[in-house]
């Protein structure tokens, strides 16, 4: 077995590395050569605790395997990140465990990938404005992503915690990026072309009235049943699509405009299908366009997949018997 370290997995996959694995999955589950399984996710009733399992396999790669992890929220007390995971690759053809690979820092690549793809294939080519909603440890990720796939000249940041997204504002600042911290998520949201969210909020913080013709809007924070950054009213406004349309109902933004009824599950379009030409993208310059990004397995599984491939062709990482 393959034992990649976080650091090394730092080395060997950049986000440009990652939107471009993340799109080859994405367009394999659009043709049905790549599946995710159900996930598990249960609170733990120890450290308040979230931990998870997800799971899938590719056989266009192929790859096959899961990441477990999940939200230790007091782990930042002790010098560690409070999202932890791993992932265990499989070879497809036997069945054995054959890499495990720290997935911290993967995790924050593939998410905004996938943000990345959405932006890509569904914003305006001209929209050179990105607002942020939410300034914690994936803000980073996503404009770096953000910034691989559009022209981005100006950012707009908010966050419920005003120190959080002034210090943002700095860092990018000394990044030679032009970036103001906004006193509501309003004044983000009238500024911008481009807006991705990435809270963990449980009650909508976007709201429908703010939103200009022709934005896209990335919505990255809900992954979990009762988390909500988005108006339904906006979701039902908005042409949607999602990573996997069966999550996004149940545990993605558009858990709330399905359940009031606002929007059928036929409606929303797999990303994928865009990527692979099996759907259209965009379809006018003032259409609203949402991307749910509730995170599926094949997006960790592909990266890691990469940073595997990648070491072993450089002699990296430590191989031990298993």
């Amino acid at each position: 077995m393959l034992i990649i370290s976080e650091p090394l997995a730092q080395k060997l996959v950049s986000v440009e590395d990652a939107i471009e694995a993340v799109a080859s999955t994405f367009a394999a589950m659009a043709r049905g050569e790549a599946r995710n399984y159900p996930v598990v996710r249960e609170v733990v009733g120890h450290a308040d605790a979230v931990y998870g399992v997800k799971a899938g396999g590719d056989v266009s790669a192929p790859f096959l395997g899961l990441k477990a992890g999940g939200y230790w929220p007091h782990n930042l007390g002790r010098g560690l990140s409070n999202h932890q995971s791993s992932t265990l690759l499989f070879d497809p053809d036997t069945g054995r465990a054959s890499a495990l690979v720290s997935a911290n820092y993967l995790t924050g690549i593939r998410t905004g990938a996938a943000s990345a793809l959405a932006t890509r294939a569904l914003s305006r080519e001209d929209a050179s404005v990105l607002g942020i909603i939410g300034t914690g440890g994936q803000s980073l990720h996503q404009l770096r992503a953000t910034m691989a796939v559009r022209r981005i000249t100006k950012v707009h940041a908010w966050d419920m915690n005003p120190e959080m997204s002034a210090r943002f504002a700095r860092t990018l600042s000394e990044m030679g990026i032009d970036c103001a911290a906004e006193p509501t998520a309003e004044a983000v949201a009238r500024a911008a072309g481009i807006i991705v969210t990435v809270t963990p909020s449980q009650q909508p913080i976007l709201m429908r009235d703010w939103i200009r013709p022709g934005t896209h809007i990335s919505a990255m924070g809900a992954d979990t049943k009762g988390k909500q950054e988005l108006d339904p009213a906006l979701v039902a406004a908005a042409r949607v699509f999602v990573d996997e349309a069966a999550q996004a109902v149940s545990i993605g933004d558009c858990q709330h405009a399905f359940s009031a009824g606002l929007i059928a599950q036929a409606q929303l379009t797999p990303l994928g299908a865009v990527l692979a030409g099996m759907a259209k993208g965009r379809q006018s310059e003032t259409e609203i366009t949402l991307f749910d990004g509730t995170g599926v397995a094949l997006q960790d599984l592909v990266v890691a997949d990469l940073a595997v491939r990648r070491a072993r062709d450089s002699g990296l990482g430590v191989e031990v018997e298993y």
